[in-house]
């Protein structure tokens, strides 16, 4: 039991300072958190899953919004669409902002910027640019114009849903327009510019924003930032969701197991090749296949596997190369232009260059391996040099290779020391020949 002093203006003090006290410490226990992360570069299926769980944590821990700082020139526009979702669904305040100075945000961007709660961008930034690219294919103007529309219906949605201005919405998409980050305030694309994080938290504070919840009074002044980076295996994904990685994975995969087919015994190679397909299969399972594209690179291997046991005169190493080079670039086929996916030209050219050089030496020289004639034991000594080592009348012994062997004449007797040739072997026993002289 507490026995508080009698004076009054001590009981009085006694008691505000223990408000006061209770206060601080609630306060202090109670202390606002952002949480925040980034996106640098193309928006995959690794991108949506960072972002889903990166919400998820948000709500779980009542973080007052959550920060994506956003630099990216595009993506799949499946991804697009479950991020969008994710945003227009979520009870937490999403914040993006295209950060740092340099960045964009392009194509796929455009979307994942206008579908935030609030949006912000850096000095330096730009946004814009996402008219439907072709990757590929090339599409008939009807499709394209399909396509064009759908496009920007989706971005006049996200537009109205967040209050930004449709018009140059859907002019980016229309129009391929692109603008600096004082344009996009002008233009009502974005909320605010802000330096930095502490800038944008600064603006942020006492903002209301609209959730799928209710409104909310952001409290950001002092809140504390806490970052989370990608998982390991958002992070691997991420890395195998780059058409280029999942490509050079597969040609490094069918290069092993050739090698090891035509090399058995190597193992080495054979166990990177498996592991490499299994890689670019894993790949190739969250990125848009074009089929066709994939079975002229399997009939390109072909070609190029004829051309070595078949004499064309360079003919199928021709029609090799230009298949690979096909196929290569129909190998991602996306199922909308919007999606900002394609394989590098240089990728392509090295590509070709190594397969050709890796056909022609490294599986030519197995091959050439396993088509020489044996050095050692009784099929190697057939067709070698030897001297009769005693009279063979007709049956003697003949040196080979520094060796003794019992030997048989086909050209009657030979004398000691005469120089005889291999023809054949049979139960250990030589068949030899007179070398006339």
């Amino acid at each position: 039991m507490v026995y508080l002093p009698q004076n009054i203006a001590v009981r009085t003090f006694f008691i505000c300072f223990q408000i006061i006290f209770i206060a601080i410490t609630n306060s202090s226990a109670q202390q606002q958190i952002v949480h925040s992360i980034n996106i640098n570069g193309s928006i995959n299926p690794a991108s949506a899953d960072y972002i889903h769980e990166a919400i998820l944590r948000a709500k779980n821990e009542n973080a007052e919004c959550l920060v994506i700082s956003l630099n990216t020139p595009g993506g799949l526009l499946k991804s697009t669409r479950v991020i969008v979702s994710d945003f227009l669904n979520s009870s937490v305040p999403v914040i993006v902002y295209v950060s740092p100075s340099g960045s964009q945000a392009a194509s796929a961007g455009v979307f994942i910027t206008l579908a935030a709660h609030l949006s912000f961008m850096a000095p330096g930034t730009n946004i814009g640019a996402a008219h439907p690219v072709t990757t590929g294919e090339q599409k008939d103007s009807i499709m394209m114009e399909k396509i064009t529309n759908d496009a920007a219906a989706l971005i006049r949605t996200i537009s109205e849903k967040r209050h930004k201005n449709v018009r140059w919405a859907e002019d980016a998409v229309r129009k391929s327009i692109s603008i600096t980050e004082t344009e996009a305030l002008k233009e009502n694309v974005i909320d605010s510019v802000a330096a930095n994080i502490a800038e944008l938290l600064r603006i942020l504070d006492s903002r209301e924003v609209e959730t799928i919840d209710g409104n909310k009074v952001l409290h950001t002044l002092h809140a504390k930032v806490i970052p989370f980076e990608k998982s390991f295996q958002q992070k691997l994904l991420d890395i195998l969701s780059d058409p280029n990685i999942a490509y050079i994975l597969m040609m490094l995969g069918f290069y092993g197991l050739l090698f090891e087919l035509y090399n058995p015994g190597a193992i080495f190679p054979g166990v990177i090749g498996f592991i490499c397909l299994i890689l670019a299969f894993y790949s190739m399972h969250t990125l848009p296949i074009n089929y066709a594209g994939l079975a002229l690179i399997l009939f390109a291997v072909i070609l190029f596997l004829l051309e070595i046991k078949i004499i064309s005169h360079g003919i199928l190493t021709i029609g090799g190369v230009v298949s690979l080079g096909l196929g290569s670039v129909m190998l991602f086929q996306t199922s909308s232009l919007l999606d900002f996916i394609a394989i590098s030209w240089e990728v392509i050219f090295i590509t070709i260059i190594i397969t050709v050089a890796f056909f022609v030496f490294a599986i030519g020289m197995g091959i050439k391996a396993q088509r020489k004639k044996p050095s050692t034991g009784i099929e190697g000594i057939v067709g070698e040099i030897g001297e009769a080592f005693n009279n063979l009348e007709p049956t003697g012994q003949v040196k080979v290779h520094g060796e003794i062997w019992n030997a048989v004449s086909t050209t009657g007797p030979i004398t000691q020391g005469t120089k005889i040739k291999v023809e054949s072997a049979e139960n250990l026993i030589l068949k030899v020949s007179k070398i006339v002289q």
